[in-house]
């Protein structure tokens, strides 16, 4: 329940502040006083995105604060799963500047706007004046319905449910797409796949091929220099070899003189042992060297294979074709392998399908379980007010077709007029007769959803006299279990509040500011005499004024 607004530099208002409490509260004004900017206020504490416009004194921020008692609405859970302070009071604060700038607060918590819309959901229910259209539209019908039959926690795994199927038709799309073009190059991809396979190619093989053809075609060249190295080493007359062991001999004769001579001779040591494994391997390389044409034409066979197959699948390296070779065979493995993924799919789609099924049905008998005893306190409601011949039809049919919300078609109907035939409802009510039932239907709702508070702005737009004092009773008894905050140009509604508000406007200065009081009982009686009588207080205005607040 909103017990405190206060409103800073927005629009005409400068700086107001009011208390409420709970019950039926009323708000007058003449019309452009600035009601509607304290709805717009209001509905920026609720998550609305800010229209920095709006910023009365662009040197100053504008900040909407209002203080809610959450004591009793069960909304610990709800602190909690968003990392809040619950407290029983507690403070949601908005602040906006020109710069484009806007922080949202709740507990002095900064939050976003959606945490914000989503507990401002559990907190108000702004109805504007617009909204009584939205009657006749098939999402708030079907929203009604829900609410009374309590299906909310079955829509929440329907849609669930709903996301999962879209999601594996999508899939299934996608996949005969793919099997489509896959089929399409069957032939084709399995040739290619199967060359490769037959090229038996494996990582890191062209280099070892290349290596090896340089070698056999290199025979004579590498035998004329391998010799040459080995007998440069090797020779006792003129070997590397040979001379580095007479340094040996030499320096063993003087290596006892200093320690600077063995040094020497264990350096010299080191190079004739690595020398002596050099001139080893030189022998084994020279050995292994032979001419071999038949091993040079298989070689250089698969190097060609090598290259052909790279420059076919624009590909740099081996690595590279194995890679394109594993593309093949997923390519090659989905056309084969259709029917079996095909039908995979399909048995998961069913199964999705089955699901939804279960949970629509549900919510279908909760909406058609609802409907009569709906249809018979709407009815009831809307002959109090003046629409006795008043008859509703809601036709509820299940469609084969999923829906975000379920499998149902549905459709409002009224007849206003006795033996009148029965027409949607957009096009069969007048703007009256539309408030009147938005009014029966909010009502009925009101007991359902628990809601601390809600605002109606203008709820009363097309009646006068009878019937707006049976509106006024009708809000009036809301606010007997809950917080109704009523905006009204009729008397006969304005005298059923328990707390009365009046927004003005004002000169001050330069400027006009927009301005809000409470009412005393002899402010009240003026008035509702000046409602009742045009801006005159006639003695007659008065007197109807003190009997409408008896």
């Amino acid at each position: 329940m909103l017990t405190e607004l206060s409103i800073k530099n927005y629009a005409l208002i400068e700086d107001i502040k009011i208390h409420l409490q709970k019950g039926f509260t009323i708000i007058t004004g003449e019309t452009g006083a600035g009601k509607s900017i304290m709805l717009g206020a209001l509905g920026l504490l609720l998550g609305k995105r800010a229209d920095y416009s709006a910023i009365r004194n662009a040197k100053n921020k504008c900040v909407i604060e209002g203080v809610f008692d959450i004591s009793n609405y069960s909304l610990t859970k709800f602190f909690k799963s968003e990392d809040l302070d619950f407290e029983e009071h507690t403070i949601i604060r908005r602040e906006i500047l020109a710069s484009g700038k806007s922080r949202a607060f709740i507990n002095d918590t900064p939050v976003t706007l959606p945490v914000l819309a989503k507990l401002g959901d559990h907190l108000i229910d702004i109805h504007g004046q617009h909204q009584t259209l939205s009657l006749g539209e098939n999402q708030y019908q079907f929203r009604v319905l829900d609410t009374l039959a309590k299906n909310q926690d079955f829509l929440l795994n329907f849609k669930k449910a709903y996301r999962v199927y879209k999601d594996l038709q999508l899939q299934l799309k996608e996949l005969k797409d793919e099997q489509a073009q896959a089929m399409k190059e069957h032939d084709y991809n399995l040739f290619l796949m199967n060359e490769l396979i037959e090229a038996k190619l494996k990582d890191g093989e062209q280099l070892e091929l290349e290596e090896r053809y340089e070698e056999l075609n290199n025979v004579e060249i590498l035998t004329e220099h391998l010799s040459a190295a080995v007998n440069q080493i090797l020779l006792e007359d003129v070997g590397s070899l040979s001379g580095l062991k007479d340094v040996r001999t030499n320096l063993s004769k003087i290596s006892k003189y200093s320690g600077t001579y063995s040094g020497l001779q264990e350096r010299v040591e080191s190079v004739i042992i690595e020398l002596d494994d050099i001139a080893q391997e030189l022998e084994n390389s020279l050995d292994r060297v032979e001419a071999n044409p038949e091993e040079l034409a298989q070689v250089n066979a698969k190097l060609q294979l090598i290259y052909n197959l790279q420059k076919k699948h624009a590909a740099g390296t081996v690595e590279e074709l194995l890679v394109i070779l594993n593309q093949l065979s997923d390519k090659v493995e989905l056309s084969e392998n259709a029917d079996a993924n095909l039908e995979k799919l399909q048995k998961e789609i069913e199964n999705s399908k089955n699901e939804l099924q279960i949970i629509s049905e549900k919510i279908h008998d909760n909406r058609k379980n609802i409907i009569p005893k709906f249809i018979s306190t709407v009815e009831k409601i809307v002959g109090e007010l003046g629409m006795p011949n008043a008859r509703l039809k809601i036709e509820l049919e299940k469609s084969a077709e999923f829906f975000s919300n379920g499998q149902d078609q549905l459709n409002w109907y009224l007849s206003a007029n006795k033996g009148g035939d029965f027409n949607e409802l957009k096009k069969a009510a007048s703007g009256g007769e539309l408030s009147r039932i938005m009014l029966a239907v909010k009502s009925i709702l009101a007991t359902q959803s628990k809601l601390p508070t809600i605002v109606f702005d203008e709820i009363d737009t097309g009646v006068s006299g009878d019937i707006a004092q049976k509106m006024g009773d009708i809000l009036q008894k809301m606010g007997g279990s809950m917080q109704v905050i009523a905006i009204t140009h009729l008397p006969q509604i304005a005298g059923k509040g328990s707390k009365h508000f009046k927004i003005f406007k004002q000169d001050i200065g330069e400027s006009t500011v927009t301005k809000i009081e409470e009412l005393t009982t002899e402010d009240r009686i003026e008035e509702l005499a000046m409602m009742l009588g045009g801006n005159t207080k006639s003695e007659s205005a008065m007197a109807h004024a003190k009997a409408l607040l008896n």
